[in-house]
Parts: structure tokens; C-alpha cells; sequence
């Protein structure tokens, strides 16, 4: 509204304000009063931040076309800001009190909102997606996996929480929430603390998620499948929620008309929770469950004080409910493919990025109602509309001279300043920092950090006790001459023109030797059954984890003794084992494998005697001709007669059995037994052995010079 009070009173000078003065003056003071009124209904259901003078209205959003981030009115639909913020595709922005920031992967800028013009930018501590929060005191960046908090409010600060977290709530007042996936602990951030504080627990393996109701953190344990509220002096007394929870249950950041959204992705459901019972020591209501489509891939929900908005990705449309569980809007996500993304305003409506962020879906707090911005498209036709003429002069006033008049008309209208580039800055942290542990050894490998604005000339490594630098196209190192034994942290960062950025630690390492092979044995029994027992190898200082063991068609499982039995197996199998051991803290090692065959019988075996012979001195042996069976397994066949036996041998086919210094006469009796792991079989001969007469040099000798003398005599006899 434009109220024109000069004029009045330069005309009316020495004698107050006219009357249409005063009317207009009255009429603004109600016009402020109104707004003022407005402001404080729009801060919804608790007390408006005492360090904003208004609460945050609208929502900024970064195009990847316009390398711009836009502020879009969710009232009226539309565009009324850009400032142009150079950043990766996918990038976030969050709104303060005046500042606004992109947040990509390598680098947050932060714009005036008031002049749109770039400011400042800073290294993230992590290179992960960070969740935002747009409260008093903020914003916050929560980087989950890397476990930091950024907050961009005054103090602007990086928090440490120790460890990963899960999506974080905030109140109102500026109080962050976070629950700790490591420790089950649930943990504050008030504004302006430089460390959080964990209050609550959970059970030891349970998992929670935080949300907020009317305001106040609660937990909800989904595990025990219960809602508990959160104070300063732990947990509450826990309600239960009526309803069974999976693990991967998203639950929304606050509550609707007293129902908290739950979606399930395992059975497809969203299920509205009662929240009535919570610290009044009384039951909860039956939940409100909600089937969504069966082949859907949810994100959310996030909740307004009257509806429930969640994106199913499958379709990429959003879905809105209200308390009662009424579907009440859907609506396809325009713009590229890929995830998009949801925001709770503080104006309560419900915001969704497209994933190019060319398009922005505004979802009514109210109604459910969906609308759809044109974002890139009103950005461009406003840059394409000439602005506005100037106002024109009051009747009051008086027109400008005639050149004036020509000197505004022949000035060419003026084009938008290019937005500034931020400066370069040092390097991001490397990301995917993993460490091996070998035998005085430690391998670390890395994935590149974000050059912010200037290339990356090396990588410092550096752990306990030493450190190197390597190309800045290095992705790896080893370093040696370490102590098996003792745990090393490896931190890797990235260097630039500008400086060093912030490092990153893989997972501590402990170099050690594995263990040797073990010495197997195996026997093998009808059934399909397998004995393996193994001796312990050298383990070379470490401790023993376990020992892997193996066997053809049974898989892999872990011992913790020195044998294994195994059934259902068949043919040649081959049992393998090998010790795990650990080096205190350190990462496990799987030795050398130890390997053993052996074929599995189909049935017991069997013998047949085929030959029976005999030789006398100086040999005096009878020798037996068997047929072996072993049936897939190992066989040793034994002959025995009048009290003298062979010695056991393996057997398998035709296999002949000597009986030595043995004496005999006319018929005897002969008995041959096999033996496998599967049994014993036999088979029996009563007769004359055949006899075979073995000459020795002598008679050989004797033999030739009666044929010679033989011979001599019948030629004679024909002369």
C-alpha cells in the first residue's frame, strides 16, 4: 500500500494534518496491526522465536538450470526472488534470519537475502546430504552418517555428537534433538550450547526415532513398538503404540490433530498413532492404519498441524492425508527424474522439491491441497519482462523539465549485475576413507574431495607416529613398518592453492599376520556323513576368533572347537578350514585354508574271490585274487587261511593277496574281508589252490642238459 503523506503535509503546513491525512494514517496503523496479527496466527501452535522478527515464510529452492536459488511464496505460487549462487547439481538451501545458504556436497554459500549477492562460503565437514532445519537459532545442517551438527545462527559452530545419528527434530525454541544410532542414546543441542547432551537411553539393542508432539520430543522405541516423551530426566513412562514396527519405519517430525504419522515401507501402510496417553499415565487409542500402494517406495511423511504429506517414488507423485487417514490430494512431481524432496516450512505448508529443482509442489497445511510452481519457467519470464516504469509524479508535484523527460527515456534499462563467484576455499574432506590392515601394513584408499574452486595438487596421510604426501591424483597408499598389534587411525586430506581442508579418518586399523593352515582329517559314512578334526595352526600372537569351515555342498559355517560333522553330502568332498583371529581391536584376518578329500561311500562294500593259487618252497605263499568294491570309498581287503593271514592293503578292483610261510596239503579254506568307513563285507573259497612250481637256478641247470642229452640220444637212434 502506498500512502502519500508529504504531500499533505508540505500543502498543509502550519495547520496540522488535513483529514484525508488522518484517514490514511489510521488506515495504515490497522494495516500494520492486521499483519502484526497475521504474523503471530502463522507461527501455528506455539510462541513465535523471540530473535526473528517474523517467522520464515516461503521456501528457497536451488535450480540446477539457473544455477540460482529461488524463493518461491507458497501463498501466492509464486517466484519473488533469485540470487545466483553457482553450486553442484542437487543442492539444498536453507534460509536464517538474513542470510540464506546452498548447501552441495563441497561447499555451503551463504547470500544476503536482501541484496541477493554472494558472501561467504565454508567447507562442509562431511561430503554426505546433510537433513536441514530451518529454526530460531539456525539453520542446522546435520551431516547423519559423519555425526556433525552445522549450525549456521548465531554462533555459527560445528558440533561433534560422536557418532551416527538419526533424522533429527527441533522445537520451537532452537532446541535440536537427535538419536544415536550406535548408543541408543537420545540426545539435546540447545540453542547456542557448543555440546549436546544425552539425557535418555534405550535399551541396549533397541532402536528408536524422534519426533515431535505438541512441540515436546518424544521417542518412539520401534523395537518395543511403544511411544515414550522426553525430558531432561530421561525417558518417560512408555505407551504402547498398538501397532507392530519394522526397523526401517519413517516416522514424520511432528504430530497431526495428536496422531503421529508412521509410515511402514516393509507392509506398504501408513499408520496414524494416538498420542493422547503420552505422560497422563492412560491408554492409547487404536491407531488409524492406512494401506498405500503395494508396489510404492515412500519418503517422508512430513506432517502440518492438520495434514500428512509423503512422496511415493515409484510413481513420483505426493500423497496427502489428514488425521482421520482420508486421502485428501495426489499429485504428479513434475521436472526430471531422480528423488525429490521434502521440506516442512515454517509457514506450515508442506514444500516438494522436484530432484532439478525446476518445479516446486506447495502443499496446503490446511486443506491438503497440492499446487504446482512453475519455477524455472517464472524465473525466466521474469528476467525476460522489461521492469516496471517509474512511478509517476503526485498531482501534487510538479512534471520534470523536458530534458530530464528525454534523458529518462533515452536511458537504456538497466540488466541485472552477474552474481559473483565464490572465491576458491580449501579443498573438501576425501570422501570413502577405508583402511586394511596386513602384516605390518596398513592400505588406505580414498575416493576424491571437492576441489572448491582450485585443483588439488596433494593428499596428506597421516597416522600415529608419521605421515607422507602423495599426488593429488593418488586414491590410495600403503604404509609399513608398523607394529602388529597396535591400533592406527590413517586421516586423509586433500590440498589446494588454498590451503588444507579438513581431514577424514577411516575406521582404526590394527596390522597383524593370519594364521597358518590347519592340518585336516576327514573319515567318510554311509548317510552321507562327514567327520573333519583339525589340529590348531600357528596363530602368531593373535587371538582366535573362530575357525570358517567348509564343505562341498554344505556351505561355510563358524566353529568354535576343532571338529565339524557334516550329513547329505555325496562323492568327493572337500572340507576346508581356516582360523579367524583379531589383534586386540583390529579388524578380523582369516588365515591360510587347510584342505582335505574324501569320497563319500553309497553303500558297504564288497569282495569276490576270483583266483586261488599256490607256490611251495622256497616261497611256501598262497596268493588270493580279489574283485574290490569300496562304493565311492576307501576299501583295505585282507586274506587269511589255516591260522596265516596278509597283511591289510587298499584295495579297489582286482587286488591280489599274498598269505606267506604257509603250508598246506589237499583243500583248504580261504576267507578275504573289505573294510571302508561305511562297513565290512567278505566272501569265502573251500578247494585246491592251484599249484605253481618254481625252479630254482639248480634245477634250471639240470633241466637244459637232460634236453640237451635228450636231444643227442634220439638223433642216434635215427643214424
Amino acid at each position: 500500500m502506498y500512502v502519500d503523506v508529504a504531500g499533505e503535509g508540505t500543502e498543509k503546513k502550519g495547520r496540522g494534518l488535513g483529514a484525508a491525512a488522518r484517514t490514511r494514517l489510521v488506515v495504515a496503523f490497522l494495516v500494520a496491526g492486521c499483519l502484526a496479527l497475521i504474523g503471530v496466527a502463522v507461527a501455528g501452535r506455539a510462541p513465535m522465536p523471540s530473535d526473528l522478527e517474523y517467522v520464515q515464510s516461503g521456501h528457497w529452492v536451488y535450480s540446477d538450470a539457473l544455477q540460482s536459488a529461488l524463493h518461491v511464496d507458497g501463498g501466492a505460487g509464486q517466484v519473488d526472488a533469485r540470487a545466483g549462487v553457482p553450486a553442484g547439481p542437487g543442492s539444498q538451501v536453507v534460509q536464517g534470519g538474513r542470510s540464506g545458504y546452498v548447501v552441495d556436497r563441497s561447499r555451503i554459500s551463504m547470500f544476503d537475502k536482501s541484496t541477493l549477492g554472494v558472501e561467504s562460503a565454508i567447507a562442509p565437514p562431511a561430503t554426505e546430504t546433510p537433513s536441514v532445519l530451518e529454526v530460531a537459532g539456525g539453520p542446522y545442517l546435520v551431516y547423519r552418517n559423519a555425526g556433525r551438527i552445522v549450525r549456521l545462527g548465531d554462533p555459527v559452530a560445528t558440533v561433534a555428537a560422536g557418532g551416527p545419528l538419526s533424522s533429527p527434530v527441533a522445537t520451537t525454541d532452537g532446541t535440536l534433538w537427535v538419536y544415536r544410532i550406535d548408543t541408543g542414546s537420545v540426545c539435546e543441542l540447545p540453542r547456542g550450547a557448543a555440546t549436546p547432551t544425552c539425557p535418555a537411553q534405550l535399551p541396549a539393542g533397541h532402536s528408536g526415532l524422534p519426533a515431535l508432539v505438541d512441540d515436546r520430543p518424544v521417542l518412539l522405541d520401534v523395537t518395543a513398538d511403544t511411544l515414550s516423551p522426553v525430558s531432561k530426566d530421561g525417558l518417560g513412562e512408555p505407551v504402547a503404540i498398538g501397532v507392530k514396527l519394522p526397523p526401517t519405519a519413517l516416522v514424520a517430525d511432528t504430530s497431526v490433530d495428536g496422531r503421529l504419522a508412521v509410515a511402514d515401507p516393509d507392509r506398504n501402510q501408513l499408520h496414524l498413532l494416538d498420542t493422547a496417553g503420552l505422560g497422563k499415565d492412560g491408554p492409547a487409542g487404536h491407531p488409524v492404519s492406512v494401506d498405500l500402494p503395494k508396489d510404492g517406495r515412500f519418503s517422508g511423511p512430513v506432517a502440518t498441524a492438520h495434514v500428512v504429506a509423503l512422496v511415493d517414488e515409484t510413481r513420483n507423485e505426493v500423497r496427502t492425508y489428514d488425521s482421520r487417514g482420508s486421502l485428501k490430494s495426489t499429485k504428479k512431481v513434475p521436472g526430471a527424474a531422480g528423488r525429490p524432496r521434502l521440506a516442512h516450512g515454517q509457514d506450515d505448508r508442506v514444500y516438494v522439491d522436484s530432484a532439478d529443482g525446476s518445479h516446486v509442489l506447495v502443499v496446503d497445511g490446511e486443506s491438503g491441497s497440492v499446487a504446482d510452481v512453475a519455477v524455472d519457467e517464472q524465473a525466466r519470464h521474469q528476467a525476460a519482462t522489461p521492469p516496471p516504469a517509474p512511478p509517476q509524479p503526485s498531482d501534487t508535484g510538479s512534471a520534470p523539465p523536458p530534458q530530464q523527460q528525454q534523458q529518462q527515456q533515452q536511458q537504456p534499462p538497466s540488466r541485472p549485475a552477474p552474481p559473483p563467484v565464490a572465491r576458491a576455499t580449501p579443498p573438501g574432506a576425501p570422501r570413502n576413507v577405508n583402511a586394511s590392515a596386513s602384516d605390518g601394513a596398513i592400505k588406505v584408499t580414498w575416493s576424491g574431495a571437492a576441489d572448491n574452486g582450485a585443483r588439488i595438487t596433494a593428499y596428506h596421510v597421516s597416522w600415529p607416529g608419521g605421515s607422507t604426501t602423495v599426488a593429488g591424483s593418488a586414491r590410495r597408499a600403503t604404509v609399513s613398518g608398523l607394529d602388529n598389534g597396535k591400533s592406527y587411525v590413517v586421516t586423509v586430506s586433500a590440498v589446494n592453492s588454498a590451503g588444507t581442508g579438513p581431514g577424514a579418518s577411516a575406521k582404526a586399523a590394527v596390522p597383524g599376520q593370519a594364521a597358518g593352515a590347519p592340518a585336516v582329517t576327514l573319515t567318510a559314512a554311509l548317510g552321507g556323513k562327514v567327520s573333519a578334526s583339525w589340529s590348531a595352526p600357528d596363530l602368531h600372537g593373535a587371538d582366535l576368533v573362530h575357525y570358517l569351515v567348509s564343505a562341498t555342498g554344505a556351505g561355510e559355517r563358524q566353529v568354535s572347537g576343532t571338529s565339524a560333522q557334516f550329513s547329505g553330502l555325496t562323492g568327493s568332498v572337500t572340507v576346508t578350514v581356516r582360523a579367524v583371529t583379531r589383534y586386540g581391536s583390529g579388524a578380523a584376518l582369516t588365515g591360510s585354508p587347510g584342505k582335505k578329500t574324501v569320497r563319500v561311500p553309497s553303500g558297504p562294500p564288497t569282495v569276490k574271490i576270483t583266483h586261488v593259487q599256490g607256490r611251495g618252497a622256497p616261497d611256501q605263499q598262497i596268493i588270493v585274487t580279489v574283485t574290490a568294491n569300496g562304493n565311492g570309498a576307501a576299501a583295505t581287503c585282507k586274506a587269511s587261511a589255516l591260522g596265516g593271514s596278509s597283511p591289510s592293503v587298499p584295495c579297489s578292483g582286482t587286488t591280489n593277496l599274498t598269505i606267506s610261510n604257509i603250508y598246506w596239503v589237499g583243500a583248504i579254506p580261504v576267507d578275504v574281508t573289505i573294510t571302508t568307513s561305511a562297513g565290512t563285507g567278505s566272501d569265502h573259497f573251500q578247494g585246491t589252490p592251484a599249484f605253481v612250481v618254481v625252479l630254482g637256478p639248480l634245477a634250471l641247470l639240470g633241466t637244459r642238459r637232460l634236453l640237451k642229452k635228450t636231444g643227442k640220444t634220439e638223433a642216434k637212434k635215427e643214424t
